[in-house]
This record gives C-alpha cells, sequence and structure tokens, in this order.
C-alpha cells in the first residue's frame, strides 16, 4: 500500500482514499441513467497562477474534486477515468529541462504513475489523442465534463474546453450531481482523516486559549499566528482550511472577521470575550473549529448568561443528530434553546407566544443568523447542500443561511454551530418601531448588550447508524475552559460532559505529544 504524508507525520493511504474515491463514483456512474455503456469521466485540475501581472507564484492548492479524485498536488494537470476498463490516466505538464533550475527534479512519467497510484500517465499536450482513442468512434459513448453551480458560492463549475471533434460525445448534464453527492458520505479512510485533522484543530485552540494575554500586550492576529505554528509545525499542516477568524470583544459580532480589511487587529482587551474560529488542512481535508471564551480566563455573569444559550442550543441538536432527521429541524432546536436563554437573561419576552411560535416568527436569527452548520471534508463548505432530489433552501431569515437542509444520513461529516450574537444593525430593524418583533423584545436591555460581540460554538461531527461522534476536543464547559486557561490538564481525565459525544476525550494520547506544548 502506498501512502503520502509530510515528514514523518499521519499517512494517507492513496488506495484507501483517492482510488476509492474513484471507484465510488464509477460505480454510482454506472448505477445512473444518464452516464451509458462506457462513459469516460475527463477532469483538469487546477492551473498554476501569478499575482496578477508580477511572476509572484502564490502557494498552489489544487482544485477540490480534481483533488478528491487523484490526490495530486501539483498544478496543470488533468485525469480520464475509463467507464469500460476503470483504468485511471493522469495527464502531467511536459516541463522543459530549464524548469529543473529553478524549481528541482522533473519527475518522469513512472515517477508520477508510482507516486499516484495511477494506471497511466501521460503528457498533457496528448490529451485530445488518448480521449479520441478511449471514445473509440462510437458516437453512443459519453465523455462526462463537470458543470453546475456551487450552493454556497454560487458560482458555476465551468467544464474544460475541447475541441469541435469531441461534441458529439460531451456530456455535462450527468456528472455534477453525481460526483458532487459522491463527496457527501465519507469513506472509512477520509472520516478518519477528518478525525486526524480536527484533533490537531482542537489542540491547537487549547494551544491559543493557554497562551493569550489579555492585559494588552496582544493582538489578535498573534492567536491566528499561535494556531498556524502550532498546525504547522507539529503536525504539517501547512495550509490552514480558510482565513482564521480571531474576533475580540464586538468583533466576535462579525461573522466572517479576519478578511483583509479586518486583519485580526484589534487589540485584546481584559473583559474581552474571544470568538476564534479556525481550522487546520492536511492534504486538502480539513477541519472547522469555534471557541469562544473570555480573554482573562474567567467567565463574568453576563458572558456565562449567553455562553449558556449556545451550550444548550449544541446540546439540543446533539440529542437530535441520528440517520433521518432534517437538518432544519436542527437548526430550528438551536434557534429555541438560544430564545430561551435569552428569555432568562431578560432580553427576549415571549409574552403570549410559546417558543416554538417565536422561532416561526423568526426572531431566532436577530441573534442567529448564520445556519447552524454545514458539511466538511476537502472543503470547509463541501458541497452536495442543495442537489436535485433534496430539500430546496427557504428563503426566511436565518433559515436562508442553512448550507443544506438535507435529511441527515450515516457518515455524513458536518459542523455544528450555534451561535448568539449582538450585531448593530440586525437590533436596529428588530427594535424599529414598525417590527413585528419589537414587541418580543426588551430593547433598552440590548443597548447594554451592544459592543459584547458574539459567541459561537462549533464542533465537528460524524452522523453514526444510531446518533453522532464528535471529532472535536475542545474545552466545551465553562469549567472546562477556566481550568485549562488556568494551566489545568488537558486532555482532562474525567468527562464530566458525555452530552458532547467527544468520544476520544479521554484517550491519553490521542496524538503524539508536540513538541510546542
Amino acid at each position: 500500500m502506498t501512502f503520502i504524508s509530510l515528514g514523518d507525520n499521519y499517512k494517507i493511504s492513496l488506495q484507501e482514499v483517492f482510488a476509492q474515491n474513484r471507484n465510488k463514483l464509477m460505480q454510482h456512474l454506472s448505477n445512473s441513467d444518464g452516464a451509458g455503456a462506457g462513459a469516460v469521466v475527463y477532469f483538469q485540475g487546477g492551473a498554476a497562477e501569478t499575482r496578477y501581472d508580477s511572476d509572484h507564484e502564490p502557494l498552489f492548492r489544487q482544485e477540490s474534486y480534481f483533488l478528491w479524485l487523484t490526490g495530486v498536488q501539483e498544478p496543470d494537470c488533468a485525469v480520464m477515468i475509463s467507464g469500460s476498463t476503470a483504468k485511471t490516466t493522469l495527464f502531467i505538464p511536459r516541463l522543459p529541462a530549464a524548469y529543473a533550475t529553478i524549481m528541482g527534479h522533473i519527475k518522469t512519467c513512472d515517477e508520477w504513475k508510482k507516486l499516484y497510484q495511477v494506471d497511466r500517465v501521460e503528457y498533457i499536450d496528448t490529451v485530445d489523442d488518448v480521449l479520441l482513442d478511449e471514445l473509440g468512434g462510437d458516437e453512443a459513448v459519453k465523455l462526462l465534463l463537470m458543470e453546475g453551480d456551487n450552493s454556497d458560492s454560487g458560482n458555476t463549475y465551468q467544464p474544460p474546453k475541447l475541441g469541435v471533434k469531441f461534441q458529439s460525445h460531451v456530456d455535462t448534464t450527468t456528472l455534477f450531481p453525481i460526483l458532487a453527492d459522491c463527496r457527501v458520505v465519507k469513506s472509512p479512510a477520509e472520516l478518519d482523516l477528518l478525525r486526524h485533522v480536527t484533533e490537531v484543530t482542537s489542540f491547537a485552540h487549547v494551544y491559543v486559549m493557554r497562551n493569550i494575554k489579555s492585559d494588552g500586550t496582544m493582538y489578535e492576529y498573534q492567536c491566528e499566528s499561535l494556531f498556524r505554528h502550532y498546525c504547522y509545525y507539529n503536525y504539517a499542516c501547512r495550509l490552514v482550511a480558510y482565513t482564521p477568524i480571531c474576533g475580540c470583544g464586538p468583533d466576535g459580532a462579525v461573522l466572517h472577521y479576519g478578511h483583509a480589511g479586518e486583519p485580526n487587529a484589534r487589540q485584546i482587551g481584559a473583559t474581552d470575550m474571544c470568538l476564534f474560529d479556525m481550522g487546520a488542512e492536511y492534504f486538502g481535508y480539513g477541519s472547522d473549529v469555534t471557541c469562544s471564551f473570555p480573554a482573562n480566563g474567567v467567565f463574568t455573569d453576563r458572558q456565562k448568561g449567553i455562553w449558556k444559550g449556545v451550550v444548550a442550543a449544541q446540546v439540543a441538536v446533539y440529542q437530535m443528530l441520528k440517520p433521518g432527521v432534517s437538518f432544519m429541524a436542527c437548526h430550528k432546536a438551536a434557534e429555541r434553546a438560544i430564545l430561551e436563554q435569552l428569555s432568562e437573561v431578560g432580553i427576549v419576552v415571549p409574552g403570549s407566544m410559546s417558543f416554538d411560535e417565536l422561532v416561526d416568527q423568526r426572531l431566532g436569527a436577530v441573534f442567529m443568523p448564520h445556519g447552524l452548520g454545514h458539511f466538511i471534508g476537502i472543503d470547509t463548505h463541501d458541497v452536495g447542500g442543495y442537489l436535485p432530489g433534496h430539500p430546496e433552501r427557504s428563503q426566511q431569515p436565518g433559515l436562508k443561511s442553512l448550507r443544506t437542509a438535507r435529511i441527515l444520513d450515516e457518515n455524513m461529516v458536518m459542523t455544528i454551530e450555534p451561535g448568539c450574537y449582538f450585531i448593530d444593525h440586525l437590533l436596529n430593524e428588530a427594535t424599529h418601531e414598525d417590527s413585528p418583533l419589537r414587541q418580543y423584545l426588551n430593547a433598552d436591555l440590548l443597548q447594554e448588550y451592544r459592543g459584547f460581540g458574539g459567541v459561537r460554538l462549533e464542533d465537528v461531527v460524524q452522523i453514526t447508524a444510531y446518533g453522532f461522534v464528535n471529532y472535536t476536543l475542545c474545552p466545551r464547559t465553562v469549567e472546562e475552559i477556566e481550568h485549562v486557561m488556568a494551566g489545568g490538564k488537558w486532555p482532562p481525565l474525567e468527562d464530566k460532559a458525555p452530552e458532547l459525544g467527544r468520544q476520544r476525550l479521554l484517550d491519553p494520547t490521542p496524538l503524539p505529544a508536540p513538541p510546542s506544548m
């Protein structure tokens, strides 16, 4: 069996991950009505790019569908999978000898074949001839190309441009929904890899929590730096799965804070609530974990009051998770738990309304305007959320941001990330004199929470035959967080919150002991 890894770190089996992914696709195609006998699949990988008009080459990250099928890390490649033989041909760039001067050894076709465990390797300038030979002149044999819309980004996956000679074979409608759906349910090897990268992510969050300073000498970006260092130095995660979000104080109310215009630049204050959303990535597979905690390591009553609602939302959802359950129903359960706690705090005033009625009125979207979670895998927001034959996206506030409304199935991997935020423009709209929601809110008390920021708790979970397993091993209760931030042992000796489903929490060595801890 052949493995890939960076250094002496987690080893990924090419056969058990990427070859299995290809087999899965071809099996699904053979069971479909649209592909036809002997259909040929053709994909182009990501292209090497430079920064605008300069010669600076940003670190390349492979296009996700191509990566899922091949594991290939390098740019400017393509792949063909034969429907009649199930054999894989990898196409590689024909590089000039001078390339070796700048970029190092040029791999031979045999080296590529051995590295990525494919059946055949050809140069990419021979694609037309190889495809025509595979199609065999039979116009009934389809050439399956990808084209379709990503339901998260709204962007369209464009098919590769091929010559007129292929027009009678080309089919751009069959492949996209089948391949996207293949990525929704994970294989055993993918599950193990996602568990690994989530455990790395979890302990990197703990590393940040232990090293944060709230005395006015530390900035948010330094916490991002600590996270990146831990993941890369210890576990070879050269990339993070997305731009880290390190929001402290009011920045915690900006859902995707940390972007170029808000680059985790605020000085951390002693009374700040921190909301840190960061995930490692390893050979394309990523994690997505959010921790929220007081910068000084001790919760105030006000912080604890909001925190309790988000924890209650997590627990409410975990009690529901199993195959056959609607993810939209889970989202509404999380909203209800948050509204119940906000009522305890005095912010929500239900009057004669039940909490289920308040959920239907979309009051929960004022405080949790995003969806409960999303699929995760080789993309942070993994594909398959809204495909034909599955529930459509709601257009109601909050629910329209839910990245999938699918019915849960075994071996789906997804995030569960309830949150409660105090976002000025949403509070202004909800408390406006014309708003039907105004009567259910204590506007005077809400004023005191402006600038609080937010609390979000995000875990990566696997749906199992009878429930779920939580891959995230972060401190989650008030007691756990204060214990860790005071220098206490983690992982703990006792799991005092078994309802969170952290199956490996008490494993004494869930990962090798890192040198930087």
